[in-house]
């Protein structure tokens, strides 16, 4: 059963009901403003649509952060509100909650077209997938749009349960179509050469991703503190680094594997002695007691653009090194613009990669940057997820 996107609802007259990601980082000491409004803009595409195809009303559903399903002022969705009335040109009303008994009164009025639902984890039946709370929320529409591929790994109600509620009558909008398009170009046939390059801080957190890459890419390249356990396992120092035993267990495990020989480790690093210290470059791939590595060497740069060179796939995962510490950026950024001049289809798999390739100002080179940290990685090893499968095949009452 092909997974239906929104061209293919008919939207006329009807109200929507559409879930979208506006799950967007706040200033710290103000916030009301938004210091990355990517993915309220990424949204903007489907909600135009949605408009211009006659729908009547519009109902928004966004998460803002992790209230742990009480109300928190500090994530209201206020400045979400505020900043799509300015690109869209028209009102956006907020309600006071998802289940205030004023929206069905606004849902009457003619004049009011856009109504954006006040954090939806203000309530933790949210999380809890809760099936009572799923059909209060889809009593706001005749038809259901998923276009938050940043929670669809989530069995959330406003992902996952509010399916059951819209037989034949949901689709997902366009950026769940782009992720999808671009995703599942690396999962089912991704163009050999295909080689990955996995960063970040835990072996354990991505153990599953490694496992999956490890049986389709040619090589894989390891890069930040998730390096160190694999350099340990294979008898090197590696001084202070972030190590711990279970990752050092894992790292093994993943060696000895029958893929452990696509495993590429850095062959020198830049050291400190602090997260702050002084960078110290380290020429070999023993790392002195003192020091901890922060970052990939230029010997390891020089490998790795020598892997990637003639690749037909990349995926990039995870940073090279603290990167946000311009002492030991170079590895990330270096690797940014590897990728930026490949001709390679070029993906950038969510979380810190994401930041990264914003910070280095090539994100317009890569083939697709992912909106989803923990879906894409989930969508890589799975093939799909479940906010996906739910719109595709629908869940029961």
């Amino acid at each position: 059963m092909a997974l239906k996107f929104v061209d293919e609802l008919d939207l006329q007259d009807k109200n929507v009901v559409a879930r979208f990601d506006f799950n967007v980082p706040l200033d710290k000491s103000d916030k009301s403003k938004i210091t990355d409004t990517t993915r309220i803009d990424n949204a903007l595409e489907t909600i135009q649509y949605i408009l211009e195809s006659g729908a009547k009303k519009l109902v928004l559903i966004s998460h803002l952060g992790r209230p742990k399903g009480k109300p928190n002022e500090e994530m209201t969705l206020e400045p979400v509100a505020t900043y799509l009335a300015q690109k869209l040109g028209e009102d956006v009303v907020l309600t006071e909650s998802c289940t205030d008994a004023g929206i069905k009164t606004l849902l009457s009025l003619n004049e009011t077209k856009i109504i954006l639902l006040q954090n939806v984890r203000f309530h933790k039946e949210e999380t809890e997938n809760d099936h009572e709370f799923a059909k209060a929320l889809a009593a706001y529409g005749d038809v259901y749009v998923n276009d938050a591929f940043g929670t669809a790994h989530r069995k959330h109600a406003s992902t996952y349960q509010i399916n059951a509620f819209f037989k034949n009558r949901a689709a997902g909008g366009f950026l769940l179509k782009k992720e999808i398009e671009a995703l599942s170009k690396v999962v089912n046939s991704p163009a050999q050469p295909f080689v990955a390059i996995v960063g970040g801080a835990k072996v354990s957190d991505k153990i599953k991703i490694i496992d999956s890459l490890l049986t389709s890419v040619q090589s894989l390249l390891i890069g930040g503190a998730m390096a160190y356990p694999f350099l340990k396992a294979k008898g090197y120092d590696v001084g202070t680094s972030l190590c711990s035993d279970e990752d050092v267990i894992l790292a093994k495990k993943i060696l000895n594997s029958s893929n452990g020989r696509k495993l590429i480790l850095p062959i020198d690093h830049l050291c400190a002695e602090s997260l702050d210290g002084e960078a110290v470059e380290v020429e070999k791939e023993n790392i002195p007691e003192n020091l901890m590595g922060l970052d990939i060497g230029p010997k390891t740069i020089q490998l790795y653009k020598e892997t990637l060179h003639g690749a037909k796939t990349i995926l990039w995962n995870g940073p090279m090194g603290l990167f946000e510490n311009e002492s030991f950026s170079k590895g990330t950024f270096a690797i940014a613009e590897i990728l930026a001049e490949s001709k390679a289809f070029t993906v950038i798999g969510g979380g810190d990669s994401v930041s990264a390739v914003k910070k280095s100002g090539l994100s317009e080179k890569m083939s697709h940057v992912s909106t989803g940290g923990g879906a894409s990685l989930e969508y890589i090893e799975q093939g799909t997820l479940p906010g996906i499968q739910a719109l595709k095949f629908g869940i029961d009452l």
